[in-house]
């Protein structure tokens, strides 16, 4: 080899090793320039339902801090899993996730033919909100106002009281049957297709209660439109310490949680799962998202990536053993 030849080997050698002295550092870069364009946020449910609730204050929060349009989406229908398929079929270039909730753990109880799966379709990114599930009644046609009086009535009018839920499968319909296999008593299960139709009928009166996510019952609480029976958890819900539990009121085993999570369709590249998990840690963290989290009685577990599949996984287990004992089907 000529030294003309060697002297450009040699300067090859040393490009190659900056290159590959810069590789560990690629995946950084690109995903400090995520978002690249606006993110479509599929929500399964008409708005104004629990996932609306936190998805929307979430995604402003995002768009302001980031510079781009998160774009919610809301495509409900058939207890969540309408919008879930499409969601599972979108784009994985980065720009498109499916904010989730603990219904869609429930559906393969409900939907046996379902044509996607958590696990298959979707790469988890992590777990947004936790609220504990309230029961609300219409002030103006139920007169209880504590967990043993509203059981009292229920006892004594097998029937007569109806429930409404954001549809078959979800985490409302569930509670309601749950609740009943507790107590013994008997309810009239009234699916609609998402929370805020449903909560709209409570408030008018076209229904007499619900077993709701505390997130999309808070305002309407608040406002002296619904009363709250009780929450259905171990503690009283932050922001509402005026609501017993549901032990407080004589069911010590009633617990049920309504939680919300995102996931991003599986073939996401890596590099731009961890830039979202980045993003939404920092927007959880910050104050304003803390003090709209605690206003809608909600906690934000720390359960990320793999961490929170196996939670979702666990929760999946949970509710076919109660859909099963139970005997719920589609109304």
């Amino acid at each position: 080899m000529n030294l003309a030849a060697r002297a450009l080997s040699r300067r090859r050698a040393l490009q190659w090793a900056g290159v590959a002295a810069l590789a560990p550092h690629l995946g950084a870069v690109r995903a400090q320039a995520w978002p690249a364009k606006s993110v479509n946020i599929v929500v399964p449910f008409p708005p104004g339902g629990g996932t609306d609730a936190f998805a929307r204050p979430l995604f402003a929060a995002m768009s302001k801090a980031l510079g781009q349009q998160f774009v919610i989406d809301n495509k409900g229908g058939a207890g969540g899993t309408v919008g879930a398929s499409l969601a599972a079929k979108a784009a994985a270039d980065g720009h498109s996730a499916f904010m989730g909730a603990v219904h869609h753990s429930i559906a393969p109880s409900f939907y046996p033919k379902l044509d996607y799966t958590l696990d298959a379709d979707f790469v988890p990114v992590g777990l947004v909100a936790s609220v504990p599930q309230v029961i609300v009644v219409n002030p103006t046609k139920v007169a209880a106002k504590t967990l043993p009086e509203l059981l009292e009535f229920i006892r004594k009018n097998p029937g007569r009281l109806n429930y409404g839920s954001a549809g078959n499968g979800t985490s409302h319909h569930m509670a309601g049957e749950l609740f009943k296999l507790q107590t013994r008593t008997f309810i009239t299960h009234i699916p609609y297709r998402g929370a805020g139709p449903a909560l709209q009928d409570l408030i008018a009166g076209q229904v007499d209660m619900m077993f709701d996510g505390l997130g999309s019952s808070a305002a309407h609480i608040k406002a002296g439109r619904l009363r709250a029976i009780a929450v259905a958890s171990e503690q009283r819900a932050p922001g509402f310490a005026e609501v017993p539990t549901s032990a407080e009121g004589g069911l010590p085993t009633y617990r049920v949680a309504t939680w919300y999570g995102l996931w991003m369709p599986k073939a996401t590249p890596r590099e731009a799962v961890a830039a979202f998990q980045a993003r939404l840690r920092e927007a959880l963290n910050s104050a304003e998202l803390k003090a709209a989290w605690t206003g809608l009685g909600a906690l934000t577990p720390n359960l990320w990536g793999d961490d929170f599949a196996k939670f979702v996984t666990a929760e999946t287990r949970r509710w076919a053993e109660v859909v099963k004992a139970s005997g719920a089907k589609l109304d």
